[in-house]
């Protein structure tokens, strides 16, 4: 059996959270979900295998940048997720490593499909 690919959701808003890994769910994906600076720290630290991370920016403070070098520099692609419509934020993303980013509200079968693209399937 193939193992499913393992994707890190970092959301602060844990209803938001609980809905991204619910809907990665039923799209066959195993989803690792954290909800501060911290818990994010402890999944790059011991979580082996993952494959790809979704971040949602809203929340977070600057040190969250700090955190995508980190992911950058395992070589873990991540897709940053805002409501923010600013070329600068795009840019800093993309400076930072993002594959990509995704504005909010998200549209799943969008959030999938660039899951996906990203990972290669």
């Amino acid at each position: 059996m193939i193992e499913k690919p393992l994707i890190l959701a970092v959301d602060r808003n844990r209803h938001n959270l609980k809905l991204m890994t619910k809907y990665l769910g039923h799209e066959g994906f195993k989803t690792l979900g954290v909800s501060s600076i911290e818990e994010l720290d402890q999944a790059i630290e011991t979580s082996e295998g993952v494959s790809l991370a979704l971040i949602d920016l809203s929340g977070f403070d600057q040190s969250i940048w700090d955190r995508c070098e980190v992911l950058n520099k395992a070589h873990i692609p991540f897709i940053v997720i805002t409501s923010q419509r600013s070329p600068s934020l795009r840019q800093d993303s993309l400076k930072h490593g993002a594959r990509g980013l995704l504005l909010k509200p998200l549209d799943i079968r969008e959030l999938v499909g660039y899951t996906r693209t990203v990972l290669g399937e």
